[in-house]
């Protein structure tokens, strides 16, 4: 599995990286506003697929069901961005994280409990260069969610690069995340 840095550096010519400081340098100056969707990975910028009505169905469905299992004491944040080392600000699907001000700083892998990717167009993408992304940051959890399928991942124990424990719940079977575990749902309630 490449990461979209080792793709690029194998390739013969050079280009620019971008670090999330030229990022909010672009905002800052309007080069980008909240009409470009992209976000930062490893250094790019990537164009985010637009949002379909299931995509934009599951994501407020999981993100409802997760914030009632949690109550106040955590923030779960909907397609947001966190900042990962200094070349990447993805826009995650969904992220719980502890509560406090991002106002200054979005969140960063140590405040994130659960990270969610609601996935379609993106899947090829979000399995081969966003989890190995996650796990490098030690992102402690995420859930891929197949949108075709309605198959949930649940990825957790990063490790060199990528996620050593993997399994699939049945839709009917109670999931936590391991750090959340007072958190618990099911997917059939969000496939309702």
């Amino acid at each position: 599995m490449a990461t979209l840095l080792e793709v690029r550096e194998n390739l013969a010519r050079p280009y620019h990286r971008w670090t999330v400081e030229d990022y909010h340098r672009m905002v800052q100056t309007g080069l980008l506003d909240e009409t470009d969707r992209v976000e930062l990975i490893e250094g790019e910028l990537i164009d985010m697929a637009p949002i379909g009505c299931k995509h934009a169905s599951r994501v407020d469905k999981l993100a409802r069901a997760l914030l009632l299992a949690l109550g106040m004491d955590y923030l779960v944040r909907v397609q947001n961005p966190v900042t990962l080392g200094g070349l990447s600000e993805p826009q995650p699907d969904i992220v719980v994280v502890r509560d406090g001000d991002y106002s200054l700083a979005h969140p960063s892998a140590s405040d994130i409990f659960l990270l969610v990717e609601v996935a379609d167009a993106t899947l090829h993408f979000d399995r081969e260069v966003k989890l190995a992304l996650y796990a490098r940051h030690g992102i402690p959890e995420v859930w891929l969610l197949d949108v075709a399928t309605d198959q949930l991942t649940i990825h957790c124990d990063p490790a060199d690069g990528q996620y050593r424990t993997l399994r699939t719940p049945a839709p009917d079977e109670p999931i936590a995340p391991q750090r959340l575990p007072q958190a618990v749902i099911t997917l059939a309630e969000i496939m309702r």
